[in-house]
């Protein structure tokens, strides 16, 4: 995609997240949950994508955003939105510092083994906040009330969203046009030769990895203050939702690629939304079935799909 289409769609983009919520205000809320599959996707996707480290374990860090937003709300007494932002900051610090952390102990082992850890990674998480009664246990913790008038939460927690998937996707496409996104590269197509090219592999896992937990940090507080309460196990560390959403979305799109995860986002959260519309009380078989098709018939994804065919049809003439 070259550098004029690219500035074309990032303008439409940017055009709809601005006007989305005036237009729609009653989608408001589909849409923020529009960009927080964005951030999901992007975050994902530059471990599994770019660094061919397929990780499970991200929503460790959306959920330790979650929390550590609601503790600070909750315990500091200030006024909504600095609390918010003391509590984002809270949750990046502590997400980043985790990643560091468990980056170091699990990002020497590779393939289906670093994905199993990183599996348990989340699961265990899941259990130790539901059995932890200071952040209520099984019960889980509701967050302070928007101060603002009926519909603006929506519409505030929207913007929100779109300011931090916009920040993430232009932080990203930077960093993959740097000698960061070559390394990154390098270790997908062999750790062994990039190792032995001199390339401090570890702490540029480490960092990257580290990267994704500070947005997938703030994007836990921001959707846990829209959503009201944090649940555990399907809000916080909900690893069987959103945390199999990521790697879908990022496949669907085109896993590797600047644009696949952004697109792959697009098409799964509107055809989820799709399905829980009308086909209600199967929409979790649709969207099982939706799992297999990707997996089965787009393996190299959307984007790669359209460049396959473009090869076919430059081949051709």
């Amino acid at each position: 995609m070259n550098r004029v289409t690219d500035w074309h769609i990032m303008g439409a983009i940017a055009l709809a997240g601005l006007a989305g919520p005036l237009l729609l205000p009653g989608l408001a809320t589909q849409i923020a949950f529009l960009w927080l599959m964005v951030v999901f996707a992007l975050t994902w996707d530059m471990l599994g994508g770019r660094m061919g480290y397929n990780s499970f374990g991200n929503i460790v860090f959306f959920g330790i955003g979650c929390y550590a937003a609601a503790v600070v709300q909750r315990d500091m007494g200030l006024p909504y939105f600095e609390g918010l932002a003391l509590g984002l900051l809270a949750g990046t610090v502590c997400a980043v510092l985790a990643a560091i952390v468990f980056g170091a102990a699990m990002l020497g082992i590779r393939g289906h083994y670093f994905a199993i850890g990183t599996l348990g990674l989340g699961i265990a998480a899941g259990e130790v906040a539901a059995g932890w009664d200071y952040v209520g246990a099984g019960s889980g913790m509701a967050l302070p009330l928007y101060p603002g008038e009926l519909g603006q939460r929506e519409i505030f927690f929207c913007y929100s969203l779109f300011a931090l998937a916009a920040v993430c996707f232009l932080v990203f496409r930077w960093l993959y046009g740097t000698r960061f996104g070559l390394a990154l590269n390098a270790i997908r197509d062999d750790h062994d030769k990039a190792d032995a090219m001199g390339l401090r592999t570890t702490p540029i896992k480490i960092f990257a990895w580290a990267l994704s937990a500070f947005f997938l940090a703030i994007s836990g507080g921001l959707a846990a203050n829209m959503i009201g309460f944090i649940d555990p196990r399907d809000v916080a560390f909900a690893g069987a939702t959103f945390g199999v959403w990521m790697v879908l979305m990022a496949i669907l799109g085109g896993k590797g690629t600047l644009w696949g995860p952004v697109l792959g986002a697009f098409v799964f959260h509107v055809t989820q939304e799709l399905f829980w519309t009308y086909l209600l009380g199967w929409q979790r078989v649709a969207l099982g079935f939706l799992i297999v098709v990707i997996v089965v018939f787009f393996p190299q994804g959307i984007m790669g799909w359209l460049a396959e065919r473009r090869a076919r049809t430059e081949a051709g003439s």
